[in-house]
């Protein structure tokens, strides 16, 4: 029996708008299969025995066929990077379908209960901005409540009949002041996103014992894309996890691995290029980028509504900057300081 952790962000480039990390975390039993018996094949019992990596994608997404695709599809649920899934101009139906779901099966209450806003999703996250916070919809946009409703019947069904579980899908918010504040601290803006990364794995481990102690496997394997050119996270790691004694089993370019922990109860955890082929990883930069789309039509309703004729922007540098000159009267009028609206680096 195992866990399987997935860590990915969304918005990592733009100077305007909040960067958005996210995780989903899966319970799986190696043990069986669809119609009962036990994996003769289970990679990941393999990994427990050999202590070797393997890639774990290939399992869940062949557990789950019957449901999930890889790519945008009407008759499956898509589960598949982010930027495969929505381009701007598109709409969010396909990441929305996703997340939703997705809630809808960790037993999130408000997830697909019809008549849930935007403001009820954003209360744990939104810093009291007027620019984020006075914003509101009506949840779902781009999907209806009765698609999101069938598509968590099958998807819930299918996950039983393949022995695993979807128990947690989480997101994190950090603003610019957040932001700036981050990388100040730990000197560059690569570093804050991994401090920020692995203090949501941290989040998500802590929870995992505190609200599911039955559920606790020999293995847990977490999967987190890599974070700019960095090839080491032992030190990040050790600072997030100071109890625990950090094993280096790899550090290269492609992916760097570490593990802790007792046999029986064994962590790993892996930085790697192109994570988001993992489905674990999948989800969370879905759930990540719907966030960040979201956060970003209350940050543009905000100020388009005040000045005619301003475009909406996305928040990357170059079209940032055009956005920025045009706010900046009202910005002053309004007393909006700089470090609130700007993410220096």
């Amino acid at each position: 029996m195992a866990w399987m952790i997935g860590i990915d962000e969304a918005g990592y480039g733009p100077n305007l708008g909040p960067l958005a990390v996210a995780a989903s975390a899966w319970w799986v039993d190696e043990e069986k299969a669809e119609g009962g018996g036990r994996r003769a094949d289970s990679n990941i019992a393999l990994l427990a025995a050999a202590g070797r990596q393997r890639s774990t994608n290939t399992c869940l997404y062949k557990r789950l066929s019957k449901i999930v695709s890889r790519a945008a599809s009407e008759r499956k649920l898509a589960i598949a990077d982010s930027k495969q899934l929505y381009k701007p101009g598109l709409g969010l139906r396909q990441l929305e379908r996703g997340v939703l779901v997705g809630w809808r099966a960790t037993g999130e209450p408000s997830a697909s209960a019809p008549g849930v806003r935007w403001s009820c999703l954003m209360a744990r996250h939104a810093p009291a901005l007027a620019c984020y916070a006075e914003y509101d919809c009506d949840l779902p946009i781009d999907t209806t409540h009765d698609e999101v409703e069938k598509l968590s019947h099958r998807f819930i069904t299918a996950c039983g009949l393949a022995a695993t579980k979807l128990i947690d899908l989480r997101v994190r918010l950090v603003y610019p002041r957040e932001f700036n504040e981050l990388t100040n601290r730990f000197g560059t803006k690569g570093a804050a996103l991994s401090h920020i990364s692995i203090g949501l794995v941290r989040e998500v481990m802590d929870s995992i014992s505190d609200n599911s102690p039955r559920l606790r496997g020999r293995l847990t394997r977490i999967v987190c894309d890599k974070h700019g050119g960095r090839n080491r996270y032992a030190a990040l790691l050790q600072h997030h996890f100071p109890e625990q004694w950090i094993d280096t089993l790899a550090e290269s370019g492609p992916a760097s691995r570490y593990a802790w922990g007792p046999s029986d109860n064994r962590v790993e955890i892996c930085f790697r290029v192109k994570g988001e082929a993992e489905l674990p990883v999948a989800l969370a930069s879905m759930t990540a980028k719907y966030h960040r789309e979201l956060a970003m039509r209350a940050f543009n309703h905000f100020w388009c509504s005040r000045i005619p004729e301003l475009r909406p922007t996305a928040g990357y540098p170059l079209d940032a900057k055009r956005y920025k000159a045009a706010i900046e009267p009202l910005q002053r009028e309004l007393k909006i300081g700089d470090d609130c609206l700007w993410r220096w680096r």
